[in-house]
């Protein structure tokens, strides 16, 4: 019986080193070694702070900021270790009302706008911590944005413009700004 646990044996060592510990050592010594910003968080420092991820949203709700699309992350959104959509089907009552209401607020925070609200606006992303909005999103926060700070609209608009990325290879997705980098941009101008 020993002369057939021991293969067993050593094939079940032998795999648990190769497998989980040489394996996961040589990728993450890689992955340090060829995308080090991507590897540890894609993390943005402002005066030797952490201030965030570029990955990952995070709640603004002051008006001289552009605010981001809602979350169902955690109990209060945006919690990173809670990442996750509400999975609620679209006639669920708890759905409707939380999408109603969050027009009711986008209209309030946006000077009551009254055409139509960008869908990203309303509604959570699948991990609830999506850290990007529409372009038409932004652009409807930039009324708001630049009143609170006492600017123009153009100018707020250009940093809009500036913050704008496009679609991954030239055909992929729609063009976003990351919430993050305009608010800190804003910051910058001041």
């Amino acid at each position: 019986m020993l002369q057939q646990l021991m293969p067993a044996f050593r094939i079940t060592v032998l795999l648990t080193l190769l497998t989980g510990v040489l394996y996961p050592a040589l990728i993450t010594g890689a992955c340090q070694l060829l995308f080090r910003q991507q590897a540890n968080g894609s993390l943005i420092t402002k005066n030797n702070a952490v201030v965030g991820s570029q990955l990952l949203g995070q709640n603004f709700s002051r008006p001289e900021y552009f605010h981001p699309r809602p979350s169902a992350a955690g109990a209060n959104g945006y919690d990173p270790t809670a990442s996750g959509g509400s999975n609620l089907g679209p006639t669920n009552k708890k759905l409707i009302d939380r999408v109603a209401a969050s027009a009711e607020q986008f209209r309030k925070e946006n000077g009551n706008y009254q055409g139509p609200i960008p869908a990203d606006a309303l509604t959570t992303s699948s991990s609830g911590l999506d850290p990007d909005i529409s372009v038409a999103n932004a652009e409807i926060q930039v009324p708001r944005v630049a009143q609170a700070r006492k600017r123009d609209e153009a100018s707020i608009r250009s940093l809009v413009a500036a913050a704008t990325e496009k679609r991954d290879l030239g055909f992929l997705g729609e063009p976003r700004v990351n919430v993050l980098l305009l608010n800190l941009k804003l910051d910058g101008t001041n």
